[in-house]
């Protein structure tokens, strides 16, 4: 992975963390945190959509998949913590 392909990694997982952070708590989580959370979140997602057998490509679909796994890993960390 070159630097601008690493670049766009982490600029998605910001903003899936920041939209997940919203979706589920009501507010991000800082940068750095929103990093973390959306990489996570894409990992999650790309395994989740993958046992689902639904493919997306783009950057929206990038979005969406790590948008959607970061929001599972909130759930299941909300979860955990109560």
């Amino acid at each position: 992975m070159d630097i601008t392909g690493l670049i766009i990694f982490l600029a998605i997982g910001a903003v899936a963390g920041w939209l997940a952070g919203v979706l589920m708590k009501g507010g991000g989580f800082g940068l750095l945190g929103n990093i973390v959370v959306g990489v996570i979140g894409a990992v999650v997602g790309g395994e989740v959509f993958k046992l689902l057998g639904i493919s997306a490509g783009g950057l929206i679909g990038s979005i969406v998949v790590s948008t959607a796994g970061a929001v599972i890993l909130l759930f299941i960390v909300g979860l955990v913590k109560k």
